[in-house]
């Protein structure tokens, strides 16, 4: 399992990848999706939707269940990754590149975890 150092991590085993210009970018984490196994579907949301940190803003849905993914932060939706939603496979073979939606006007909560956090965090909770 990886965890890349130049990502923030949640509780939940969302992702956040801060790429410029008060932006981010949301996806679950390589631990996630080996928990949920096989993914054959995702809903996506609605570029331009306010999400909060902490509330679901989509759903994946696997061969064991179906599975919220809430948002790590607060902001708006600026882009939605649509071939997300036609190749939801694609969280299974490269997790922190498969990511849901880019946010904007963000506002960074002070809980999430960095890369070592996040590991003790996972290693604990196994």
């Amino acid at each position: 399992m990886t965890f890349p150092k130049n990502l923030k991590y949640t509780e939940t085993h969302e992702w956040v990848e801060e790429i410029g210009d008060g932006r981010v970018r949301v996806g679950i984490t390589d631990y996630a999706q080996d928990q949920l196994g096989d993914l054959v579907y995702v809903t996506m949301p609605e570029e331009g939707d306010e999400v909060t940190e902490g509330q679901s803003f989509a759903e994946v849905e696997s061969v064991k269940a179906v599975s919220e993914v809430n948002s790590p932060v607060t902001g708006t939706i600026a882009v939605v990754n649509e071939e997300l939603a036609e190749t939801p496979e694609a969280i299974n073979d490269t997790p922190y590149e498969a990511w849901f939606v880019e946010l904007s006007d963000v506002e960074m909560p002070d809980n999430l975890m960095d890369a070592d956090e996040y590991q003790d965090f996972v290693e604990a909770e196994a």
